[in-house]
């Protein structure tokens, strides 16, 4: 299985490299987006890779594109990432683990969704008694089902810097009613249907973040990744109790390994022993099995 680290695509205008995946200019419109096998955690790329991770987000993502697809446009242009680059060794950095993507301008706000209270969401309700400033009922437990989906937004911080959960109105001031109303009602609608399918497939999407920009006109699209285990907590059905944090396909995994680290959650990170490595690329293996074979 290749590991791709970070990419040198030369015969592209190279535009950002982010925590996961590395973007290239094609012509004025269009994007070519790699997502290499890089893992972040707590806001710090890590210095190993996760082999294969790149692959199955890609595989994933495309999954959800095409099957909620119906509820809202979105970026994807059906166009192969091996032929807008050139040579083979070009050709073997994107091969499947990159997408062709129509360019729009990305809005100010992450669109969290949240099924169940986990998290930094469980903290807030323990300190607080609410979930980013929306009051709940008393003696939920933790990773309890929520007695609604919420949808709660935050700010899009720099590399290195820490997501501010926002409330609706600060959403609404940032990217405007209209936008912000579409985009909850459009997070909501994937959410569910998204988490209707998993559970059939004995998976609980716990909670999701999507991201969406507008055309000149606009017009709001669902952009970047979707529905990946680096986007989302999926936990497995049969493993799932109230009152614990379940067991996770997604980095969790990794994220509960650092906890138990002496670090102070600043770059540079500890290295991943080969153990943990190894089961963390079983892990998003084995969702995208569940979910799509």
């Amino acid at each position: 299985m290749t590991t791709v680290l970070q990419t040198s695509i030369k015969s592209l205008p190279f535009l950002h490299r982010g925590k996961v995946r590395d973007i290239y200019a094609l012509g004025e419109d269009r994007l070519l987006v790699i997502q290499t096998d890089r893992l972040s955690a707590f806001d710090v790329i890590l210095d190993d890779p996760i082999p294969g991770k790149g692959e199955v987000l890609t595989a994933m993502s495309n999954f959800w594109f095409g099957k909620l697809g119906h509820l809202i446009p979105n970026h994807m242009t059906g166009i192969d990432p091996e032929t807008v680059v050139k040579g083979d060794d070009e050709r073997a950095q994107v091969r499947g683990r990159a997408m062709v993507v129509t360019r729009y301008k990305p809005l100010t706000i992450e669109a969290i969704v949240r099924g169940y209270i986990i998290g930094s969401g469980w903290k807030d309700y323990q300190q607080n008694g609410s979930l980013c400033g929306i009051a709940l009922p008393k003696g939920l437990r933790e990773a309890e089902k929520l007695p609604q989906t919420l949808f709660t937004p935050s700010t899009k911080a720099p590399a290195g810097h820490h997501d501010e959960n926002i409330s609706f109105a600060e959403a609404e001031a940032r990217v405007g009613k209209e936008v912000a109303r579409q985009v909850r009602d459009a997070s909501i609608s994937l959410y569910t249907r998204a988490a209707e399918y998993a559970a059939g497939r004995g998976i609980i999407i716990a909670d999701t973040k999507f991201e969406f920009g507008t055309d000149a006109a606009g017009k709001v699209y669902l952009i970047d990744e979707i529905l990946t285990s680096d986007s989302s907590r999926f936990w497995p059905m049969v493993q799932y109790k109230v009152g614990m944090s379940p067991p996770s396909f997604d980095k969790q995994f990794v994220r509960d390994w650092l906890e138990l680290q002496p670090w102070n959650k600043k770059a540079p990170a500890p290295r991943l022993p080969a153990d943990i490595i190894a089961k963390t690329a079983e892990k998003y293996r084995e969702a995208l099995r569940l979910l799509t074979s």
